[in-house]
């Protein structure tokens, strides 16, 4: 199965770091914050990856064009006509495909634009600023015993983001931006979608978490997995530094790997 990661943004609440760089390559530990997610998925066994760039896109690319620079140690010998040894060489099992899904797309045009290589099977679908401690295994079971073709990871976090009403089944019976009755469940992405998913989408200036997930829900296509552990974006410095110091103290609950 296939996971398309969210990667085009512009990062402009954490403009400190992605004033060089896009968002998902902000470092948590010394590791990009794409890296983390990445290695979160390759752990259960899902290695076919899709990266959704937009916002300097190349700097995603010479990313894992130069992985093993970025991961080993490296002799420099210029006595040898510039030769270059890679020690300990960190080979990951992966195959990562970047696409460069346009500057200003919104999330869902970013989908539709990748369609081609999602090809016509169940696939997965986060955000490229966000760690978690998910158990994807069991999110897919729960996707496939649901029989719909949406499931989203839901989070407690309080009032800040749009929230999510689910009945007792578990479905989602809409989907909207937070207003102060509102509970405090909200998408944290690490989805699980069908391929039929993709024709709720318009087009570029479509926002995967307006009108596609909103028409989902009306339609009783739309469900949660309820994940009750460890889940944080990347937004802010602030944030950044938490996850740092999570990762540098060796408490990070995400790294299950």
């Amino acid at each position: 199965m296939k996971v398309v990661i969210l990667a085009g943004g512009y990062g402009t609440r954490i403009s400190e770091e992605s004033q060089n760089k896009p968002k998902p390559l902000v470092d948590v530990g010394g590791f990009p914050i794409l890296w983390h997610i990445m290695k979160t998925y390759s752990h259960y066994g899902f290695n076919e990856f899709i990266i959704c760039a937009g916002y300097k896109q190349y700097a995603i690319k010479e990313y894992f064009a130069n992985y093993f620079l970025h991961h080993s140690d490296i002799t420099f010998d210029f006595t040898k006509s510039n030769q270059l040894t890679i020690h300990s060489e960190h080979a990951e099992p992966w195959k990562v495909t970047v696409v460069d899904t346009g500057l200003d797309t919104m999330t869902g045009g970013r989908v539709k634009r990748v369609k081609d290589y999602i090809g016509d099977e169940t696939f997965m679908l986060t955000y490229g600023d966000g760690v978690a401690d998910v158990n994807i295994p069991e999110l897919v079971e729960f996707h496939k015993q649901k029989g719909q073709l949406a499931t989203l990871t839901a989070v407690s976090i309080g009032q800040r983001f749009g929230c999510l009403d689910i009945d007792e089944n578990n479905n989602i019976s809409s989907f909207r931006e937070k207003n102060d009755m509102d509970g405090s469940l909200v998408n944290a992405g690490f989805m699980v979608l069908e391929p039929q998913v993709i024709d709720y989408i318009d087009g570029d200036s479509t926002s995967f978490e307006k009108a596609p997930v909103e028409n989902l829900a009306k339609d009783g296509q739309l469900n949660a997995y309820l994940h009750k552990g460890f889940w944080k974006p990347v937004d802010t410095l602030r944030e950044k530094l938490e996850l740092d110091d999570l990762w540098n103290t060796g408490k990070a609950p995400w790294k299950v790997w």
